[in-house]
Order: C-alpha cells, then structure tokens, then sequence
C-alpha cells in the first residue's frame, strides 16, 4: 500500500470519527501551492484545523508526539491561509487526530491543541 493510499485513509478514518462526534467536514486534503491542511471541520460556529497522524505501530512513539512547535507553526500558517481565502471570521481551532493499526482505528482526539 502506497503512502498516500495509507494517508487517505487515515484522513477518511478522521473524518468520519469527527463527523460522529458532531462536527460537518468542510475540506480534506485541502491544498495550496505553499500548505496543506489534513481536515478542515466546522462544530457550531468554529472551524477546526485537523492533522491527522497515522502510525502501524507505536514502537516509534505516539503519532502525536510528532506534532512539534514547528509542525504547529506550519499548522497556523496553513489556517491562516484557508481563513483568508475563504473570508472566514469565526473562531478557529487547530486540532489533531491520531489513527494507528492496520484498521485505521483513531486512538487519540485533541480538539485544541
């Protein structure tokens, strides 16, 4: 299984675990030039920023403990983009999800991170 086909279904394992806890996907694998964003999701009347991290197994770490600083930077710098083009003014949050195992499981949810 390709890379990619591996992130597409993490990102479809996020999606659909944010859309039974309420929330409406807006965008995945939205892309620019510059950035990506792995799931854009709206609650209420925030807009959430998901990276989603996928890993077979956690003998590496948590796919959590991969969202650093400057992987937060990089999140920031990808909303800011989405905001402006799409004239957005409500509250935003960036947030993570974690998928693991050969079934796509999504182990851990932080909603602001």
């Amino acid at each position: 299984m390709s890379t990619t086909s591996i992130g597409q279904q993490a990102e479809a394992a996020a999606a659909a675990y944010l859309t039974r806890k309420g929330y409406r996907i807006i965008n995945c694998n939205w892309r620019t030039r510059w950035c990506e964003i792995d799931v854009v999701a709206a609650k209420g009347s925030a807009v959430s920023f998901v990276e989603v991290k996928y890993r077979q197994r956690d003998s590496w770490g948590s796919g959590l403990d991969y969202i650093t600083p400057l992987k937060r930077k990089q999140m920031a710098f990808a909303a800011e983009f989405w905001i402006a083009a799409h004239k957005w003014f409500g509250p935003v949050y960036l947030s993570a999800v974690e998928v693991a195992g050969p079934d796509f499981k999504v182990t851990a949810f932080i909603p602001e991170l």
